[in-house]
């Protein structure tokens, strides 16, 4: 419980910290105490705070891991012919940072740890030696290693806590266990991952360095990450913000009002950040030149092409500078400016006894704002296998987001932070069957695979499988046919190829993405959770005025359909994919074509439900030994057991937030015969080879520290002149 006594401020002693001077030095009045005391009586009541037998566990967890972290060391160093005297003597140590080193952890939550070695300590070391050490310990479970990761990490649970576990040597003989890490000559001599390592536990030891208040800080960032998670605006990984940012948001608001105490530092994050002129950069203190012997590249978009493109930067506040929220995309920064404004709202009734603070955390309901949906859903045979694809299909959501994005007719693609499990008795297969029961196409199937069916159920009762929603909102234009093909075609290529180049692709493992209307969401979500809550659809009323687009003069009347899409009939009964190119894929605006319907052109197809890459064939080539450059367009056309995703359409209505007026998609027909075993790296896809960068990666979506979350343009492989020449 808050008391005046306690938090009252010397209103002399506060100092402006920050990039500009305070905006009030104002102190508490004595309804600002009574509603910050409510604040914190509602936090506690969500269960959220850990008790003291709680956190005494976690430090007991970390106390064991830094002993056998330093023990670890001192073996390695004798094993490289140390003498034992100077061995026990080299240190080491592991530090915290994020939400466990803030403060403000939840029950439940991990502990990002940072383990910090001498010189002589390699990382491919602590990835093979120490993980073996770790996983033989009878407290570790749940162990993997992520060291391709763009910070490479392991994960485990020790004791049942779970652990991040990061690593980086310093250029020192021996680690002290008072090593101040906040010195950034420590810097000197360290490679990339070194310093991506150590800038988690800097920057959070820096932003509690530059806040006047650490206890309201605290109550202040505890609020609001509760109220961003339960509006679905808290994810750095699909675009929307991360931890740190949110904590360099509510330090900035520290920094502008020192002297405030939760409750108004609360109300001013709102009123600052829906004013907030993005993307003018939040900073916490000025970039200052980096000490002498330092080069890495840091955020400044004066120099940096890419830096410009950034839409919401805010700014680590050490050296190497870097934008923490690179990932945001125009869809998830109009939906958490349309949040702070909400929020605000909100906050300034709780501040004149309208409402309550538990307004401000009610959760909107998603699945009651949009008319149209795409599910992505993938499965695996085990949870094991299920929580490493499902990770990596989670990173690259973003790049499905942003081709969506370039398409003139969308407002909005709203990508959904929770993703939900399928329940056994309402698996995907189900839900089609419901779908398209009535189809002709359906039950001639199900006459043919009558035989199967048995086989098909126990197979899809045993998959681990996973959903994601986006939800899709229009422009409001006369007909017009939205092919979002290519979009799919990107995103699904660029899950696979990362998969297998990474071998995290396991048989078994699948990805579908379909299309859905509102009215069909409950064949794969629980009416009670569609239903949940309060309904919003303030975006469609005011994205408008924050998203200057203008949609094309196209005006193409289409028939009507119910037909799904995704696989083409051809002339003697067959079916076969059909795989657009990727030829004119232009990342700067275009990826879309807009193609008139040509009744004649355009057969009635069966409906099929859904794009599914489930296999890679036994012929695949192994990319860990075949470069990209060397895959002919022959051996990619031989992958034949891989189903791509085929010509998707929806076709815009007069109003589209109208169900009728979307149909979910039609398909057309390739006047030139193709394989019946076309497969999704097909030699007319003209995809690949990737560019590679210069240090021979081949990313489909660029990782370095300018162009990060800029799509790279795949090319044609006939064209590529280090392709070899071959004949199919």
């Amino acid at each position: 419980m808050t008391k005046e006594s306690d938090n009252m401020p010397n209103q002399n002693s506060c100092k402006t910290i920050g990039m500009t001077s305070a905006l009030s030095m104002a102190v508490p009045k004595a309804v600002d105490f009574d509603l910050t005391n409510k604040l914190e009586e509602l936090l506690k009541s969500f269960n959220l705070y850990e008790t003291e037998l709680e956190l005494n566990l976690r430090m007991d967890v970390l106390r064991k891991l830094n002993a056998i972290f330093t023990e670890w060391i001192k073996d390695t160093s004798v094993k490289k012919n140390m003498p034992i005297e100077i061995a026990e003597q080299v240190g080491g140590k592991i530090c915290t940072f994020g939400s466990y080193r803030l403060g403000v952890h939840t029950k439940g939550a991990d502990i990002d740890t940072l383990c910090i070695g001498p010189r002589h300590i390699e990382r491919n070391e602590f990835f093979t030696s120490f993980f073996e050490t770790l996983k033989k310990n009878p407290s570790v479970t749940d162990i993997r290693a992520i060291e391709e990761a763009y910070v490479p990490v392991i994960k485990m649970k020790f004791d049942g806590i779970e652990l991040d576990l990061l690593f980086a040597r310093l250029a020192l003989k021996i680690v002290h266990k008072d090593e101040n890490i906040r010195d950034e000559t420590l810097l000197k001599n360290l490679d990339q991952k070194c310093v991506r390592s150590l800038n988690g536990s800097r920057v959070t030891d820096e932003i509690l360095h530059l806040i006047p208040n650490i206890e309201n800080f605290r109550l202040a960032l505890r609020a609001i990450k509760i109220w961003a998670k339960n509006h679905g605006v808290y994810s750095n990984v699909l675009g929307y913000l991360g931890g740190v940012s949110w904590a360099m948001l509510v330090a900035r608001i520290c920094q502008l009002y020192p002297n405030a105490i939760a409750s108004t530092l609360v109300h001013r994050f709102f009123l600052v950040f829906s004013n907030w002129e993005w993307p003018k950069p939040v900073l916490l203190q000025p970039m200052k030149e980096a000490s002498p012997g330092l080069n890495f590249p840091i955020w400044d978009p004066r120099i940096n092409a890419g830096d410009r493109y950034h839409l919401m930067p805010i700014i680590t506040p050490v050296y190497p500078y870097q934008n923490s929220t690179f990932n945001v995309s125009l869809s998830t920064r109009t939906i958490i400016e349309e949040e702070f404004k909400s929020g605000l709202a909100i906050v300034e009734e709780i501040v004149r006894g309208t409402k309550t603070w538990a307004d401000l955390f009610e959760a909107p309901n998603f699945f009651q704002k949009y008319k149209h949906y795409i599910i992505l859903i993938a499965k695996s045979p085990n949870k094991e296998m299920q929580l490493e694809w499902v990770g990596l299909i989670e990173s690259k959501i973003r790049t499905l987001i942003t081709a969506l994005e370039s398409n003139h007719l969308l407002k909005l693609a709203h990508i959904n932070p929770n993703n939900y499990e399928t329940p056994n008795e309402l698996t995907p297969s189900y839900a089609t069957e419901s779908i398209i029961e009535n189809s002709d196409h359906y039950q001639d199937k199900r006459e043919i695979d009558n035989d199967h069916n048995d086989i098909e159920t126990d197979k899809n009762e045993s998959l681990v499988q996973t959903m994601w929603f986006i939800g899709l909102l229009f422009h409001k234009v006369e007909n017009v046919n939205i092919d979002i093909t290519e979009n799919i075609q990107f995103f699904t290529d660029t899950v696979m190829w990362q998969a297998v180049t990474h071998n995290v692709y396991k048989e078994g493992m699948s990805l579908e993405t379909k299309y859905l209307k509102r009215k069909q969401l409950v064949q794969y979500i629980p009416s009670d959770i569609i239903n949940k809550g309060k309904s919003h659809s303030r975006y469609s009323s005011t994205i408008d005025k924050d998203i200057n687009k203008q949609p094309p003069n196209n005006s193409v009347i289409l028939e009507d359909s119910n037909s799904t899409p995704f696989i083409t009939k051809t002339a003697n009964g067959d079916t076969e994919s059909t795989i657009p190119s990727l030829n004119n894929l232009d990342v700067g605006g275009g990826g879309f074509s807009f193609v008139e319907n040509n009744s004649d052109l355009l057969p009635k197809i069966d409906p099929v439900e859904s794009i599914e890459i489930d296999k890679i064939p036994d012929n695949f080539p192994n990319l860990e030994t075949t470069p990209l450059q060397n895959l002919s367009p022959k051996m990619l056309n031989d992958c034949s057991d891989l189903s791509g995703p085929k010509n998707i359409f929806l076709q815009e209505g007069i109003d589209s937030h109208d169900e009728k007026s979307v149909t979910p998609i039609k398909e057309t027909f390739d006047n030139a015969a193709q394989d019946a075993n076309h497969c999704i790296l097909s030699k007319e896809c003209n995809s690949l080879p990737l560019e590679e960068d210069n240090k021979g990666r081949s990313p489909l979506y660029s990782d370095d520290d300018q162009n990060r979350g800029v799509l790279k343009r795949p090319h044609s492989p006939e064209k590529d002149s280090r392709m070899p020449k071959t004949t199919s």
